[in-house]
Parts: structure tokens; C-alpha cells; sequence
């Protein structure tokens, strides 16, 4: 049976993908089969053969995947805008029957699979006559969770203010990674130790600017990762 783990952010643009590329680039290199997914990406590049998902173009390319990109995301749009937004604009809004579908097939691939999240934990996936957020992705395939952050200055309130919403939604959170962190900077030395104190939840790992690993232990990391549910397996 495969595991999984969910990345999301306390914003967009705030490293998920590029940690994310880190993250699955470990586990390859320390042996595991592992893989990528994401329900839906916006703002992204249309070719002659139709709209690329760069993010899992990306993180398909960092971390050595050489998988099927369109497997990899079901629902892809040109307009950077937030799914639900893009999916007014361009047609083709997301369904959970098909996430589930394709997050399936991806199971069937990979041991370990990294789901990527859009935006923050509250993004609007799709909003029209049915309302889909991405908390619910979280909860439908079963995931628990891994927080991207800035290392630097207010990065405890957005820290505190998501894990807090994410636990009175009761979605499990594994451990935070703060991204462009610095190791002589006091300021982010001690954000790193007060986001644990105030909630509760390990930084896991830290990420400098430039990083082409990851500097984590590759059995810890894998720990992170559940095993997914019986009834989203396909037999």
C-alpha cells in the first residue's frame, strides 16, 4: 500500500513547489519510488500542445520523476488567478470524482506520493453551483499534512493563525519546514523555535535560498508519510 503527505503554504509564493521538487528529489535519491500530485495549478504556459503545468513540470524535472505531467495534475489553467476563479473563466471546473480518479492512478504508480496544495490551506478550489475548497481535497484522499513557511520576520503570526485553523478543521499536521531560512539571521533562529512553542507543531527541516537538497534525514522524512486508505485504493 502507498503513502502519502499533503504540502501546503501560509501563502502562495511562498516556496511550496520548490521545497516540494526537494522533498520528492530525497526520497528518489535515497531509493524510494516516489511521485507527485496536484489537483489543479493556474498561471501557467500555453504551448501548441496546450497549457503546461508547471509546477509538476518543475518538480518532475528537479527531482527525476520522468512521469506523465497530465497524470500528474487533472485540472490545468492559463490565468494565474485562484482555481476557482480560472475554472469561471476558462471552463472546465474541478471535480472531486475526478481528483479522486487521478490521485487513484497515481497511487497505483508510486509508493510515496507528495500531493501539493494551491495557495494557502484556504483556497477556493472551485465556487459556482458547487463549492469546493481545498481543505476538502484534504479530507476526501485522506492526508495528513507538511506546512511550508518563510523563515523570516511574521512568519509566527501566519504560522500560528494556519496550524490553528487546520487543527479546528481536524486536519493532521506532521511538521512545519521554513524555506529561505538563514542560520546566522537571530530573527528566524528564533521564529524557528517559537513556532514550535506556540503550536505545538516540530519544524521538521529548514530550506536556504538556493538549496538543491534537502537537508533531512531521508528515513525521518518518509516517516511523515501515512498509509493511504483502503477504500482509495484501486483493485
Amino acid at each position: 500500500m502507498s503513502k502519502s503527505l499533503f504540502v501546503t503554504g501560509t501563502n502562495t509564493d511562498i516556496g511550496k513547489t520548490y521545497v516540494t521538487a526537494l522533498i520528492v528529489k530525497k526520497l528518489r535519491e535515497s531509493g524510494l519510488n516516489a511521485g507527485y500530485f496536484k489537483a489543479a495549478v493556474s498561471g501557467n504556459e500555453r504551448t501548441e500542445n496546450g497549457i503546461i503545468p508547471g509546477d509538476a513540470e518543475y518538480v518532475d524535472y528537479i527531482a527525476g520523476i520522468g512521469g506523465n505531467l497530465s497524470e500528474m495534475v487533472p485540472y490545468v489553467y492559463e490565468n494565474a488567478y485562484s482555481p476557482h476563479l480560472a475554472s469561471q473563466i476558462e471552463g472546465n471546473p474541478v471535480e472531486m470524482s475526478v481528483v479522486r480518479e487521478k490521485y487513484n492512478s497515481i497511487l497505483q504508480k508510486y509508493d510515496y506520493v507528495t500531493v501539493e496544495g494551491s495557495g494557502g490551506i484556504i483556497c477556493p478550489i472551485r465556487y459556482d453551483d458547487k463549492i469546493i475548497m481545498l481543505e476538502d481535497i484534504v479530507k476526501e484522499l485522506g492526508l495528513s499534512t507538511l506546512i511550508i513557511a518563510d523563515a523570516g520576520l511574521g512568519t509566527i503570526n501566519s504560522v500560528f493563525l494556519t496550524v490553528s485553523y487546520m487543527k479546528s478543521r481536524d486536519i493532521t499536521i506532521k511538521g512545519i519546514i521554513l524555506n529561505h531560512f538563514h542560520e546566522d539571521n537571530i530573527i528566524e533562529q528564533d521564529n524557528k523555535k517559537m513556532v514550535e512553542i506556540l503550536t505545538g507543531v516540530p519544524v521538521v527541516g529548514v530550506v536556504h535560498d538556493n538549496d538543491a537538497n534537502l537537508d533531512m534525514d531521508a528515513d525521518r522524512l518518509a516517516g511523515l508519510y501515512d498509509r493511504n486508505r483502503k477504500d482509495l485504493e484501486v483493485t
